[in-house]
């Protein structure tokens, strides 16, 4: 059977998949900084018979790998950035490789190489069993900030594609109808006039009280919006001294819901409140747009295929080593007591395929952005511990253990069976693109940052 052929190859080539993956780990790298997790990608893909384009639409760190021709074209979307202050070394409490250093606390080293591994077995099937079909391999910069994919598609990418796949590690094996959260990402900054707070303070005018009047008026504003709608900051730059009025201060917004109608409607009020803040406190405020992106958009019968091929494909199986150390992290995790029920039901790693969910989530994904350019569907496979809290330091531990790597082989499997069932049965990739039309209508992906927002490090 061809996907025999595609699953026999990911247990060839898992050494080098996980060497590649801890590689990563040992070395992470956060939002448009993955200059050797991009090379290491690249490398391997082009031993593997990929053209592998780096540079890729003018990012130093997105990669376009491509192989194969004719339909479908199957969209891999790969990445590989960490998160700023996640070290943490392979041990069940909470002890940094190096303290303040990034980390693999989303589990990016993981997803990234995913997709190489359905890249490349892919490509061995389709060529062993003389199939036509192209596979391309998105590396991906700058998930965690949001922007990546978005800037990607400014400059054209994913056009090309008839349909994408995109694997996240989780602590279930899991794929949903439901939505995460469009977002756009701000930085508001007050401009005022300095003077000392005891002797002259009539002669200040505080950037500080237009922070925190913005920040009334936007928790006054969380009432008279839709229900789906989450604004969240942090003040970025309050000041050096209470004896001294501030003549700068800044504060870092972000704005989501589950559309980009509802986001933009409620970031366009949030800059009213901005622009008010400023008036009354007679200071100026300067707008930062870092940028946004859309809300996902699972496709229908994208989900059922990969829910079916997860059913189909062998889970891993956990050693006793792995549930002790998943164990171990469920104990000292934050969220156990809200896990403690399916923990005692089902264990402290997942061991079985859970059904379709149709939950929203409210975290946020540029996947979302692509899900608009073309069908798509994404998915998770488990690769840490049932409790572990998300964007932690547990989740750091697990992307680097074997717990993650098994996660990681796995999703590697389903995402090669399932673009080997939409290559050899047109009709799925066909009737993905009738329910895209259908959901889509007259509506066109627009980049949420236009020309004049810039990419990072280019």
């Amino acid at each position: 059977m061809t996907k025999a052929i595609a699953l026999e190859h990911i247990d060839k080539n898992a050494q080098g998949l996980e060497e590649l993956a801890r590689r990563i780990w040992e070395f992470p790298e956060i939002a448009y900084e993955e200059h050797q997790a991009t090379k290491w990608t690249a490398e391997y893909l082009h031993e593997h018979g990929f053209t592998v384009e780096t540079n890729y639409v003018g990012m130093p760190t997105a990669i376009k790998a491509t192989w194969g021709q004719g339909k479908p074209v199957i969209g891999l979307l790969g990445e590989y950035d960490a998160l700023a202050n996640m070290s943490q070394k392979l041990t069940t409490t909470k002890d940094p490789v190096t303290k303040g250093a990034p980390g693999q606390a989303c589990g990016h080293n993981l997803l990234g190489v995913a997709h190489v591994g359905a890249a490349t077995s892919l490509k061995k099937a389709l060529e062993e069993k003389n199939l036509e079909g192209t596979i391309i391999y998105y590396g991906c910069p700058a998930e965690e900030v949001l922007t990546g994919k978005g800037f990607m598609a400014r400059a054209g990418a994913f056009k090309e594609i008839d349909f994408s796949m995109a694997f996240h590690p989780g602590s279930d094996n899991s794929v949903t109808t439901g939505r995460m959260t469009a977002l756009n990402s701000v930085i508001f900054k007050f401009h005022g006039i300095t003077a000392h707070a005891g002797g002259d303070p009539h002669n200040g005018r505080s950037a500080l009280d237009a922070v925190e009047q913005l920040n009334v008026g936007a928790n006054y504003l969380r009432e008279h919006v839709t229900d789906d709608v989450r604004i969240h900051y942090v003040i970025t730059d309050g000041g050096q001294a209470p004896n001294i009025v501030p003549d700068y201060a800044s504060v870092w917004y972000y704005v989501r819901a589950l559309s980009r109608e509802a986001v933009e409607d409620t970031y366009n009020r949030l800059i009213k409140i901005a622009k008010g803040a400023a008036m009354s406190t007679e200071t100026e405020v300067e707008i930062e747009f870092l940028g946004g992106c859309y809300n996902t958009q699972q496709n229908k019968v994208l989900v059922d295929l990969i829910h079916n091929t997860m059913k189909e494909i062998d889970l891993p199986q956990w050693t006793d080593d792995e549930v002790s150390f998943a164990k171990e992290l469920n104990l000292v995790s934050p969220n156990y007591k809200k896990f403690k029920d399916a923990i005692e039901k089902d264990g402290h790693l997942a061991n079985k395929v859970s059904d379709i969910k149709n939950v929203n989530g409210y975290g946020s994904t540029d996947v979302g952005d692509v899900q608009h350019i073309a069908p798509g569907v994404m998915f998770s496979t488990a690769c840490k511990n049932l409790a572990a809290p998300g964007h932690s330091w547990q989740v750091t531990a697990c992307s680097g253990h074997s717990i993650g790597m098994k996660g990681m082989l796995y999703a590697a499997k389903v995402m090669a069976a399932a673009g080997l069932k939409a290559i050899e049965n047109p009709d799925i990739v066909e009737k993905a693109k009738e329910e895209f039309k259908q959901v889509m209508g007259d509506y066109k992906y627009k980049c949420p940052m236009n020309d004049e927002v810039p990419i990072p490090n280019a």
